[in-house]
């Protein structure tokens, strides 16, 4: 694989495998790790009411493997290893060796595919009509790994002063207008705030409604908004579609599993606003030499470059495809009509898509500001960056 320089990982690994693997290239050398921070990202992804019942069965945890030496980078690949306590239960489903089965149902193939999920599709492109072969990697378990991923992001975008937070908008319509919020609103939520909603009265309503929808055997989406502050401006970059930091950000959320549209700064008013309306205006503060808007609908990017506002996006979740009420499906064995497989799974996933949110925008300006700031040490980054700092209030 021809890694680019930059902040570069890719996963490996099943729902109900032996475990989830990430692989990071590029982090400088002399980045401090704290396995405890990796482990408390997966634990909050862990978290959030209407979860379903792997949550009470995994317990995440790290191992790291390799790139990291006494606590620091080593400036080697950095491989990490998450175990699923799981497998326990699914050995010999999920062996590696061939396997021969008494009975077809403790082989628990999949043949009808669940609508909305990547059952059918995948099953078509990889030409099997085994569909576990499909759902155990598209599962949103693998999102697990990601967040290991991205704990490792955090901790070298928080050297240059950059920080991530995510919280609940919405769930089901709940309310009719996604919840606006705060910084400080945002990072003053407890940690084991039920659907981190900065609004407690409307928190109550959303858990009334996952109540009832459990009830009903059936699921919901929402929206969750990640907020990054303390970005320079200048990470990303206009001069090719492929380096604007909007797009990059866009398609970085809108990978993970059930989300199905992205928004960033204002989003889709954008469409129905007047510009004078719209565009952030700018001032100028000469004591701190820095160029201020009153407002940030921009969403802290403009042209595909950060422009040192806030950086918001808003990500819109699905209802979870696996539904206990299963909807109508074919067999891809047999062709008959059939309901739904029933896997295991959440009735509402916001919170943790919000974690993971948090993971994937920290991968984004982590490798943006790999981009712009290079170094192969933590200490040459920092040199670069603090350069650019006094180019920037020479302006």
């Amino acid at each position: 694989m021809n890694f680019m320089k930059g902040f570069n990982f890719i996963t490996a690994g099943e729902s109900h495998g032996k475990g989830l693997v990430a692989i990071i290239e590029g982090l400088p050398a002399g980045l401090a790790v704290d396995k405890s921070r990796i482990d408390h990202e997966l634990w909050r992804r862990q978290q959030g009411y209407g979860r379903g019942g792997r949550m009470k069965i995994e317990r995440d945890e790290v191992e790291i493997l390799s790139g990291i030496r006494h606590g620091k980078t080593i400036g080697s690949p950095v491989a990490l290893l998450i175990h699923n306590r799981d497998f326990e239960n699914w050995q010999d489903v999920m062996a590696s060796e061939p396997r021969q089965f008494a009975e077809e149902k403790r082989e628990r193939k999949l043949t009808r595919p669940r609508p909305g999920h990547t059952d059918l599709a995948g099953g078509l492109k990889y030409d099997t009509h085994d569909l576990r072969d499909i759902l155990e990697r598209a599962s949103a378990r693998e999102t697990a790994a990601r967040v290991a991923a991205g704990a490792l992001a955090r901790l070298l975008i928080l050297e240059l002063g950059i920080e991530v937070a995510s919280h609940t908008a919405m769930i089901g319509g709940i309310p009719d207008h996604p919840v606006s919020a705060t910084w400080d609103e945002i990072t003053a939520i407890p940690d084991d705030s039920p659907l981190r909603c900065v609004d407690k009265e409307t928190e109550q309503r959303m858990i009334a409604l996952i109540d009832a929808t459990k009830e009903d055997k059936d699921t919901l989406g929402g929206i969750f908004e990640i907020v990054a502050r303390g970005a320079v401006a200048g990470l990303g970059s206009h001069v090719q579609w492929s380096r604007k930091l909007d797009g990059r950000l866009a398609q970085a959320v809108m990978s993970i599993p059930a989300v199905k549209a992205v928004e960033i700064g204002a989003g889709v008013e954008v469409s129905r606003t007047r510009g004078s309306r719209l565009h952030d205006e700018i001032g100028y503060n000469p004591g701190s030499r820095r160029f201020l808007r009153p407002t940030n609908r921009a969403g802290g990017i403009e042209g595909g470059i950060t422009n040192g506002e806030e950086v918001r996006v808003r990500g819109h979740l699905k209802p979870i495809s696996t539904l206990r009420r299963p909807l109508a499906s074919v067999d891809v064995v047999t062709k008959e009509l059939s309901q739904a497989a029933f896997e295991r799974s959440d009735i509402v996933a916001v919170t943790a898509a919000g974690v993971i949110g948090e993971a994937m925008v920290a991968i984004t300006l982590a490798d943006a500001a790999l981009e712009k700031f290079g170094g192969d040490s933590l200490a040459e980054m920092k040199r670069n960056f603090e350069g650019y700092r006094e180019q920037t209030k020479r302006y």
